[in-house]
């Protein structure tokens, strides 16, 4: 992936801008879910490098209990199956999607204890639709993005939310979206 990502940036802004021109949230309300959705692809891409290479050093075992400590000692999240984004991906549309994903981000959660309380469970407030949409709009995200372009994208959107609420007179909040994406890397 080259070093500038401003043409993904600008299209993955582009679209979550138009998904929430539709909705009636404001910038602080829509923007943690979005936030939230960045750090959790971006996560699944690491988790899913990280598979590899267990599988690649392995026996073709099956899972077992350890493999929970070989992805964090590889500096990897943990993510449980029901919190991979393929898995949200392919929920069908008639499915409570808002729900699913807050149960994987607490999931998440309960895997890895450092982000306890951290990660954004509020995507009920989003219409189905948008949810697929955005899963969708996320999933765009190549997987051999290096993590530093990932960071780049949040930070990016980041800049935008708050750009976009203080023309509106508002205030976004940016403590309530402080996610380190890093902490995956």
């Amino acid at each position: 992936m080259s070093a500038n990502n401003n043409p993904l940036e600008n299209r993955l802004w582009g679209a979550a801008d138009e998904l929430w021109a539709n909705s009636t949230l404001k910038a602080s309300e829509y923007s943690i879910p979005v936030l939230g959705m960045i750090f959790l692809r971006y996560a699944d891409v690491k988790f899913a490098e990280a598979e590899k290479q267990i599988g690649e050093q392995g026996s073709g075992r099956r899972r077992s209990a350890g493999d929970k400590e070989r992805y964090q000692a590889m500096g990897v999240l943990y993510l449980p199956e029901a919190a991979r984004f393929g898995n949200l991906l392919r929920l069908p549309e008639g499915e409570n999607i808002g729900q699913a994903i807050n149960d994987a981000m607490r999931a998440i959660e309960q895997e890895n204890p450092d982000l306890r309380d951290m990660l954004p469970k509020t995507y009920n407030r989003l219409e189905n639709a948008t949810l697929v949409e955005l899963l969708k709009l996320m999933g765009f995200i190549p997987m051999d993005i290096e993590g530093d372009a990932f960071g780049r994208i949040y930070e990016y959107f980041l800049g935008k939310f708050a750009m976009t609420e203080g023309q509106k007179g508002g205030e976004l909040d940016v403590s309530e979206l402080d996610i380190d994406i890093g902490k995956a890397a």
